[in-house]
Formats: C-alpha cells, sequence, structure tokens
C-alpha cells in the first residue's frame, strides 16, 4: 500500500501521506531532517575540525551507509525530531558515508575504532580536538537528546 501511493521509505512507508496534511510536522513533532556537510575522508575532517575549533564550535561527526538499517532509523525518527534538531541547531554536521567501504572510508573509521556505522562522534569545539562522547548503533530522540547533554553541547 505505502508504494503503491508513492511511499519511497521502508520503515515508514505512508510517511509521505502525512507530509502532505497541512501543519502535519507541527502536530507530529517531527521536521525534514538535518542537513550534514559531507566528508570524504580524514583531510577533510581534520579541515573541517580546524575551522570549527577556530570559532569554538562543538562538531557532530555521523557515519552513515546506504545498507545500514540503524542509520536509516536515525534519519527517519530521530534526526528528523524537532527537539534534536533544536539542541543541534549550533554544532557543525559532519557526515561520513562509507557505503563504498573504500581505503578513505576505513581510514575514517579505524581513527575512532569503528567496525562499521552507525557511529557518532562528538567534538566540544576546545583547542583540541578531543572526542567528547561517542554514540554506537540507534538511538530514539530520547535517549539521543540525553547522549547530546553527555558530550556538553549547549
Amino acid at each position: 500500500m505505502g508504494a503503491a501511493s508513492g511511499g519511497q521509505s521502508v520503515l515508514q512507508p505512508l510517511a509521505h501521506l502525512r507530509a502532505q496534511r497541512p501543519g502535519s510536522n507541527a502536530t507530529s513533532g517531527r521536521g525534514d531532517g538535518l542537513q550534514f556537510e559531507r566528508i570524504a575522508n580524514v583531510q577533510a575532517l581534520e579541515t573541517a575540525l580546524a575551522q570549527a575549533r577556530q570559532i569554538r564550535q562543538p562538531v557532530m561527526l555521523d557515519f552513515y551507509a546506504d545498507w545500514c538499517v540503524a542509520c536509516k532509523e536515525m534519519e527517519s525518527f530521530t534526526f528528523s525530531d524537532l527537539q534534536v534538531q533544536k539542541r543541534l541547531a549550533p554544532v557543525r554536521l559532519l557526515q561520513a558515508d562509507v557505503t563504498a567501504n573504500s581505503v578513505q572510508d576505513k581510514e575514517l573509521l579505524k581513527r575512532f575504532a569503528l567496525f562499521g556505522p552507525p557511529g557518532i562522534i562528538f567534538f566540544d569545539g576546545s583547542s583540541d580536538t578531543r572526542v567528547s562522547h561517542k554514540v554506537i548503533g540507534y538511538q530514539a530522540p530520547a535517549g539521543f537528546l540525553a547522549s547530546i547533554s553527555s558530550a556538553a553541547i549547549p
């Protein structure tokens, strides 16, 4: 039924119908999701972290893959939550798409001792680029909000 009516998500096959109603985002508490800046390798990550460090901006690095079901859940349920979006508004959002499992993808994963996605790394924005918190696996909005607080994100 979802596919026949134009739905594109396996996780929420009828979500497109809800989005067509006026005010549906306001009543559901869900937005369109977060806008990430894609990084392709360790050098791009270092550059982005250095830029954020200059203005003491916290950073969130999301490891994503097209084949990762938990990544799709984070995208559909957690990153679309309006409270999560509000808490992450001051944060520079980076995303490493490791779908291809290239040499560069493996280097990024290895740097943070990750086996694969989903994984989210928070940097506190201080003068050193220390990791302030790590999230492995899917977290619903409430749990992810707690992780944001643990990462000392204002």
